[in-house]
């Protein structure tokens, strides 16, 4: 969250803190042991933890996402458990577009043959590199319409797409027209992924799922990698099944082993960066506080239940 380049002042202000980059899980225990409140955002507290830590009464996630935390465990405990909702909207909307502009316009792949020469050398005014398309027209598919979800519906209907969505619940919108999974599938020529990751929702980009889907269309992925059957997509990318892949997360992070997708045709991967912007993560900090903050005056806010 901050590499050095946000101010920690606003939390130390809160009481004793003691502020850690990383945390190995052989020194967890030894760190938290007299904490009353936590902050963390990968690093896990389950039963056991909380067992450990007489102490703990909150956990505030540094995230959206609470899959990290065991929220039985805690209600159980009497220990309250916040998140930061919506702090990386626009930014993560911002990197799905990302991710799609990089498959349709191909800048990166325009910028070597410019760096390499080969458009000093071409005959004509004009390089082709790649096939160029417009997104104009063509159907966005959104699964997930929470606060990112309907930031991105906002940015492709500002592009002349057609948005359609699979929605559970609510949606803030009123204008995103409401499909069945399949036909999402079928529809999308664009698919992007904005769900939380659950038992309901992991894979819910299967082998079957990516036989539904236009071969044509391209599939993007800046939620959680766990949503997309890794090895069924890079597959299907090379059967060319479907025409492309953008992403920003992997089941494993770091890759450390590697991934089926690493290499894929017509795959582009991000490491997790969609949410990492200065802005985002200068909000993010400033929730975080400003839960803890009311939490300490006994008026929690942002409480996951």
């Amino acid at each position: 969250m901050n590499p050095g380049d946000l101010d920690w002042s606003s939390l130390t202000l809160l009481g004793e803190a003691h502020i850690y980059d990383a945390t190995a899980p052989e020194a967890l225990m030894e760190r938290c042991r007299d904490a009353v409140a936590i902050l963390t955002n990968k690093v896990a507290f389950g039963e056991a933890e909380m067992d450990a830590l007489p102490s703990l009464r909150y956990i505030g996630v540094n995230a959206t996402g609470v899959n990290v935390v065991d929220i039985d465990a805690a209600q159980n405990r009497g220990i309250t458990v916040t998140n930061v909702p919506a702090y990386s909207s626009p930014s993560v909307a911002q990197h799905t577009f990302a991710l799609l502009l990089h498959l349709t316009n191909h800048v990166a792949s325009q910028d070597a043959a410019v760096r390499d020469g080969r458009w000093a050398a071409a005959k004509t005014f004009c390089l082709y590199t790649d096939p160029l398309h417009e997104i104009q027209g063509l159907t966005l598919g959104i699964v997930g319409l929470g606060a990112i979800g309907t930031k991105v519906a906002e940015i492709g209907r500002a592009f002349g797409m057609e948005v359609i969505a699979l929605v559970r619940g609510d949606d803030s919108s009123g204008w995103v027209e409401r499909v069945a999974f399949d036909e999402l599938l079928a529809r999308s020529d664009v698919l992007t992924l904005h769900a939380p990751l659950t038992p309901e929702t992991r894979h819910i980009i299967s082998e079957s799922a990516l036989a539904k889907m236009k071969s044509t269309s391209l599939l993007l992925n800046t939620s959680r990698g766990g949503l997309i059957d890794e090895a069924a997509l890079a597959r299907a990318l090379e059967d060319e099944r479907i025409a492309g892949a953008g992403l920003d997360v992997l089941s494993i992070e770091p890759p450390a082993g590697g991934s089926p997708l690493i290499g894929a045709k017509n795959c582009v991967i991000t490491p997790h960066v969609a949410w990492a912007t200065r802005e985002s993560r200068s909000r993010l900090l400033d929730q975080i506080v400003d839960n803890l903050a009311c939490w300490l005056e006994n008026r929690p806010k942002n409480v996951v239940s």
